[in-house]
């Protein structure tokens, strides 16, 4: 459950804040001052912190400057009844990823701890993984057993193709049209050639022959 730190030293805000979290399904923690903020958030196990700038001890300003020091990405919404440029300045560049002056509707709020969660979710794995090889169309890299190896354009696409449907039997005409954009010309062989290429590469055990079919990944 995503874990979201409170530090506001107002009772009535950080249980209204607290309720309304809990209610749409985060799990949360009050914290009422400072130092107590930054040693909870220093842990590592809150997904997101909510924090009031006029903390007693140590304001939200010099909590979020040590956090971000000591290399926290934590996701940062600054809650403030400070609503000068200023101060708002001030909290984006100590390293905040929002800012919401008080008094302030919860829907916002709540769109507000979305949004930042989203943004610092970690980015799908796009590799494409079949048994020893793995393809990154991304930074187009394959590699086999962990051994990179080097693929030009057509035989990336034509790998791609063989990965992401492993064990359907592809035909001739379907990888000539959408690996080349071609119409299937029945005097071509450049599929076979470049499944040749592609079996030199990534092992000639992987692409087997549909005899008068087309080719399947195993």
């Amino acid at each position: 459950m995503t874990h979201i730190l409170i530090a506001e030293d107002e009772p009535q805000i950080a249980a209204f804040v607290a309720r309304g979290l809990e209610t749409a399904g985060y799990r949360t923690t009050v914290l009422e001052d400072g130092g107590e903020a930054l040693a909870r958030a220093t842990v590592g196990d809150a997904d997101l912190l909510l924090l009031d700038v006029g903390l007693p001890g140590m304001d939200g300003f010099d909590v979020l400057t040590h956090l971000r020091a000591r290399g926290s990405a934590m996701p940062v919404i600054m809650l403030t009844a400070r609503t000068s440029t200023k101060d708002t300045v001030r909290g984006l560049d100590a390293g905040a990823n929002d800012y919401i002056a008080k008094p302030f509707k919860f829907d916002e709020l709540l769109a507000r701890v979305r949004s930042r969660l989203r943004e610092a979710a970690p980015a799908p794995d796009v590799t494409i993984t079949q048994d020893d090889v793995v393809l990154d169309p991304i930074s187009r890299r394959a590699t086999v057993s962990g051994r990179e190896v080097e693929l030009s354009a057509r035989e990336f696409a034509l790998a791609e193709q063989f990965l992401r449907n492993p064990g359907v039997v592809l035909s001739r005409e379907t990888l000539l049209s959408t690996v080349w954009g071609l119409d299937f010309d029945p005097g071509s062989n450049v599929v076979d050639v470049y499944v040749r290429y592609l079996r030199a590469k990534l092992g000639p055990e992987h692409i087997m022959t549909v005899r008068g079919a087309g080719y399947r990944w195993d």
